[in-house]
C-alpha cells in the first residue's frame, strides 16, 4: 500500500514539476514578445494558456485521489496539501503570462523609452518562478527564502516603471495609452513575483511544517 502511495506522490511531483515549467516558458515567452514585438510569440502565450489550466484540474484530481483512498501521515498531508496550493498559484501565473501578451498584441510592436526597465523586471521575476519550482525539486529551503527576499527587488522595479511612466504621461500626453499599457504589464510581472513567493512559502511549509503567515 505504501509503495502504491510512494508511487503517487512521486507522479504528483513530476506533474508539478511540468506544470512549473509551462509556466516558465509561458513568462519568457510573454516578455519576448514584448522585447521583440513577436505576434506569433504573443498568440503561443495565449494559445498554451489551456495546456497549463488542464495541467491544474489534472494536479487537483490526483491530489484529492491521494487524500480520499490513502491513508497520508502528516508530512504526506503537508505535501500534498502544499501542491494544492501551488497550482492555483501556478495556473494565476500562467493568467497573468496571457495578459500580458495580450496587451503585447494591442501594442502591436510599440516601443517607446522605459521599456528596457521592463524587461530587467521581466528577468527578475522569471528568475523567482524558475528558483520557486526548483527550490520545490529540491526541497531547498534557503532557496526558497531567497525567492521570497528577491520579491522587493521586483516591487522595486515596478516602483521605478510606475514613477517613470507618470513622468513619461506629464511630458507627452500623446503617449498616454501606450503608457497604461506598459504599467499594467508592469504590474502582471509585479504580480506573478507575489505567486512565485507564494509557491517558496509553500515549499518551506512542505518541508518544515511551518508558514510565514500561520
Amino acid at each position: 500500500m505504501r509503495s502504491r502511495f510512494d508511487e503517487q506522490l512521486y507522479e504528483l511531483n513530476r506533474e508539478l514539476i511540468e506544470m512549473g515549467a509551462m509556466c516558465e516558458e509561458a513568462i519568457a515567452s510573454a516578455a519576448k514578445a514584448l522585447s521583440t514585438g513577436n505576434m506569433e510569440l504573443a498568440a503561443k502565450v495565449r494559445a498554451n494558456g489551456a495546456a497549463i489550466d488542464q495541467m491544474e484540474r489534472d494536479i487537483e484530481g490526483r491530489c484529492m485521489k491521494l487524500l480520499l483512498h490513502q491513508q497520508p501521515v502528516a508530512r504526506d498531508l503537508r505535501q500534498i496539501s502544499a501542491a494544492l496550493k501551488m497550482i492555483t498559484d501556478m495556473e494565476r501565473i500562467g493568467d497573468q503570462a496571457e495578459d500580458i501578451a495580450e496587451i503585447v498584441t494591442f501594442l502591436n510592436g510599440h516601443t517607446m523609452e522605459g521599456m528596457e526597465l521592463i524587461e530587467e523586471m521581466a528577468r527578475a521575476t522569471i528568475e523567482m518562478v524558475m528558483s520557486s519550482v526548483d527550490a520545490f525539486v529540491k526541497k531547498d529551503v534557503e532557496l526558497a527564502e531567497k525567492v521570497i527576499a528577491q520579491d522587493d527587488v521586483v516591487d522595486d522595479y515596478f516602483s521605478k516603471v510606475k514613477y517613470g511612466i507618470i513622468s513619461m504621461i506629464t511630458e507627452n500626453s500623446t503617449d498616454g495609452e501606450f503608457a497604461l499599457d506598459l504599467l499594467m504589464i508592469a504590474k502582471y510581472f509585479e504580480r506573478i513575483g507575489d505567486h512565485a513567493t507564494n509557491i517558496a512559502e509553500w515549499v518551506i511549509y512542505s518541508v518544515t511544517g511551518k508558514h510565514k503567515e500561520v
